[in-house]
């Protein structure tokens, strides 16, 4: 039996979000697993352990939440997000039938279109923060539209989102200052997003058709509603403004992308292994649990470090370097079993059509200025200047 390591490492410091990446080569180097003294975990930060911890979901539960403090674990408990099977496969069969390949192909036409139209104009303009101006624009219309929330909804869709992923924390400033948005966004859900106010053709208004069908508890509707609101935006939002850095800091990757377009999957795939938008969540085990002859006791908070994961050179040979070429399929953005993103699809569909239309109009982007956004869950850009400079004729 192995003595787990233990560390005093805080990830949650502004100079931890704000560059991850050598606490979680520090931590994989520590071992397969790790205690985390500062915050009563334990860790998990290489690729095979995190990858067979979000796989088994009997002894790595989601049942009594999977964030950081107790107080949003009890708030959300119940959501699809903090639930196991059974119940969590009934919430997840409900929820992810507007997600499912079948209608995603209806809306390609529509994102495409609207992703022609707004890079179009931008560059046209010749620079522009790809976070804001660009990568806001699909989620916030479409996607947003397509929720059904009405406008009050959308208004403050952007601003509840970051405030779930940050009161996912432990309780440091972020997260406290984040419970008020949280606490605006659920009362909204229970009291805005029901029958009667809710587009009747959105998939927020399909939560009340299934319960009316007997297929959930109609309680439960309002809850599930948030599903839709916080997985849907930050994460699709500073995947591709990621996008944009990364290409800007590495413009033989945009070449090589523009040289051969076909590559455009899996250098979604590489963006994603490399700047996974979501960075952590955590999981209580239920049972004393064995990880490479390490002992998880039971009822022990373990975080499951997917960023560290995407980036272990036990997994990929020079994880560091950005390559579209690689094919990285395999990654841990969109988690994996269960608790797999329901909406990987839709985002993908966003990523490839914002790049698609960037592809034959931009020759290289210059970056100008960026901010990475300090979130306890969420790994992006708050703001990515660019220059772009066209494609030659």
């Amino acid at each position: 039996m192995q003595t787990i390591p233990t560390s005093d490492l805080d990830l949650f410091t502004d100079r931890a979000l704000g560059d991850p990446y050598p606490l979680h080569r520090e931590l994989r180097g520590l071992g397969p697993v790790v205690e985390l003294t500062a915050h009563g975990v334990y860790a998990l930060a290489r690729y095979r352990q995190v990858r067979e911890a979000a796989a088994d979901w009997r002894v790595f539960s989601s049942a009594q939440g999977v964030m950081m403090n107790d107080r949003i674990n009890s708030a959300l408990q119940g959501i699809t997000l903090c639930s196991d099977p059974p119940e969590h496969t009934r919430m997840r069969q409900v929820l992810g039938r507007p997600l499912r390949p079948e209608r995603l192909r209806e809306l390609v036409p529509r994102i495409e279109r609207e992703a022609e139209h707004l890079v179009g104009r931008l560059v046209e303009q010749g620079s522009f923060d790809a976070t804001t101006e660009l990568a806001r624009h699909l989620p916030l219309t479409v996607v947003s539209e397509l929720v059904g929330l009405g406008d009050a909804g959308r208004a403050h869709m952007l601003e509840w989102a970051n405030a779930t992923f940050d009161a996912q924390g432990p309780m440091n400033r972020r997260t406290v200052e984040a419970f008020p948005e949280l606490d605006e966004m659920v009362a909204f859900a229970l009291r805005e997003a029901r029958p009667g106010t809710l587009d009747p053709a959105g998939w927020a208004a399909e939560l009340y058709a299934a319960a009316e069908r007997g297929e959930l508890p109609v309680e439960q509707c309002p809850f599930m509603v948030i599903d839709y609101i916080a997985p849907s935006l930050d994460t699709t939002i500073y995947a591709v403004s990621s996008a944009v850095h990364l290409f800007a800091t590495h413009p033989e990757q945009w070449a090589v992308l523009r040289a051969d377009p076909s590559l455009l999957p899996h250098a979604v795939n590489e963006v994603l292994r490399l700047e996974s938008p979501i960075q952590r969540f955590t999981r209580v085990v239920t049972e004393d649990h064995e990880v490479e002859g390490c002992t998880l006791p039971a009822g022990s908070r373990v975080m499951l470090l997917y960023g560290a994961a995407n980036r272990d050179e036990r997994q990929y040979p020079d994880p560091d370097r950005f390559d579209v070429r690689r094919r990285p399929s395999d990654h841990l953005a969109f988690g994996r079993g269960e608790h797999a993103c329901a909406g990987l699809g839709l985002a993908r569909i966003e990523m490839q059509a914002v790049l698609a239309a960037l592809l034959p109009r931009v020759g290289r982007f210059e970056l100008l200025a960026a901010e990475p956004v300090l979130n306890n869950v969420l790994r992006g850009w708050a703001s990515c200047r660019v220059r772009v400079h066209p494609a030659a004729d």
